[in-house]
Order: C-alpha cells, then sequence, then structure tokens
C-alpha cells in the first residue's frame, strides 16, 4: 500500500540525530511523531512521489501519523500545478497543520499566477480560530503581495490581527519587517501610528533592524520608534 511504501521510505532517509535536533526546533510537534528526515531529501521525495497516478491516496490519509509525513504532503502540494486542485487541496491539509515549519515551508508554485484568486482565500484564511491557518495566510500575503501585486489594503488586513498565539503574532512581525523592506514609505505609518500590537511593533522593528535590505538610516529611525 502507498502509504505504507512511504513511511518505509522515510524511516530508511532517517537521520537521527538531525531527529534530535530537529524536535527541539518544533515545540508544538510531538517529539515521538519526527522521523528525522532533512528538507532537501523531503524534497526530493516529493518530487518523485507527485508523478504517481496514486498519489491521493496519501494526500487523501488524513490526519497523518507522523511530523515528516506532513512535511512531505506540504512539498507535494507545492508542486501542484493545477491551480484548483491545488486549493482544494491546502484547503483540507490546512486544519491539520500544527506547527511553524510545516506551515511556512508550504509554498505551492501555481499560487504566482492565480493572484486574484488566492486573495479571496487568504481573507478567509485571516478570520480562521486555527493558529497555523492564519500564519499561512499572512505568509502568503507576505510571499505574493508586496511587490508589483502589492496594495495598502494587504497590511491593513493584517494590521488588524490581534491574538495571544505567539507563532501568529511572529508572522505578523515578519510580515511588516519584510514590508519594510520591499515597501518602506508605505509601511513606515504603520509603526508610527501604533497600528500594531506593542509586542508585534517592538517585534517588527527588531526583525527590521536586522535586516540587510534596510538602509542604516532607516534602521536607526526605526529604532526611535520603539514602544514601552
Amino acid at each position: 500500500m502507498l502509504n505504507d511504501e512511504i513511511r518505509e521510505e522515510l524511516y530508511r532517509l532517517q537521520d537521527q540525530k538531525y531527529r534530535d535536533f530537529q524536535s527541539k526546533l518544533i515545540p508544538t510537534a510531538d517529539p515521538d511523531t519526527v522521523i528525522g528526515v532533512r528538507t532537501p531529501e523531503l524534497r526530493k521525495f516529493a518530487k518523485q512521489l507527485i508523478k504517481r497516478e496514486d498519489i491521493a491516496v496519501f494526500l487523501n490519509d488524513l490526519p497523518h501519523r507522523t511530523f515528516d509525513e506532513n512535511q512531505l504532503h506540504a512539498f507535494l502540494l507545492s508542486e501542484s500545478k493545477d491551480y484548483e486542485t491545488c486549493i482544494a487541496e491546502v484547503e483540507r491539509f490546512l486544519p491539520f497543520v500544527d506547527n511553524w515549519a510545516t506551515c511556512d515551508q508550504m509554498s505551492p508554485k501555481v499560487f504566482r499566477k492565480h493572484k486574484a484568486e488566492l486573495l479571496e482565500h487568504i481573507r478567509e484564511w485571516l478570520h480562521s480560530e486555527k493558529t497555523y491557518i492564519v500564519r499561512f495566510g499572512v505568509g502568503m500575503l507576505m510571499e505574493h503581495y508586496l511587490d508589483e501585486a502589492f496594495d495598502c489594503s494587504y497590511p491593513e488586513m493584517v494590521a488588524e490581527l490581534r491574538s495571544d498565539e505567539y507563532y501568529i503574532n511572529m508572522m505578523i512581525a515578519w510580515y511588516f519587517a519584510t514590508a519594510l523592506a520591499k515597501q518602506y514609505e508605505s509601511i513606515l505609518p504603520f509603526l508610527e501610528q501604533h497600528q500594531l500590537a506593542v509586542w508585534t511593533h517592538n517585534k517588527t522593528i527588531q526583525k527590521a533592524v536586522e535586516s540587510y535590505r534596510i538602509t542604516s538610516e532607516q534602521k536607526e529611525y526605526l529604532k526611535s520608534l520603539k514602544r514601552k
């Protein structure tokens, strides 16, 4: 059976030292579910599996038993070439995502050509009650809508978010720090006008100051905007 074949291959690719290291980086994942397959190996495996006609057997087998299967699932969706199929599968998989790594590493290439349609899903994801669905929505805004597709209404959507969840707030800060690097003049007022929660505001500045894409002069000014 395909699922057994996949699990057997994942254990064959296991790196136990990497498993121990990885488990510490992903506190929301049960350490007992981490096999310890390195990301390049998982991506390579996904590219092989995506060609199989019976891959739906694995994609339909939710929830998966292991962290590495979830990672593999994310990489398979990232390789999907049909937008309608991909978005439907992403919607089905997102409720089962339980950690930042799987959330952040799921990046379907086909989304690049379907920004208008994707935006409607992002609006829904941002209003989810599930941490990693919200985080994924912010991540997609950061990945696809900070360059030629940028519009000031998008950071406004992110600025309106309020959460007690660390992994949501960190993604908001990451979004605004990246946005400062790409759309500095448009994003700066969000900090000057205190439109973010205090913790997220200060974390945004910290991450922006650490960025090589922001000038020294900009960094000095951003530091002056820190809040108590």
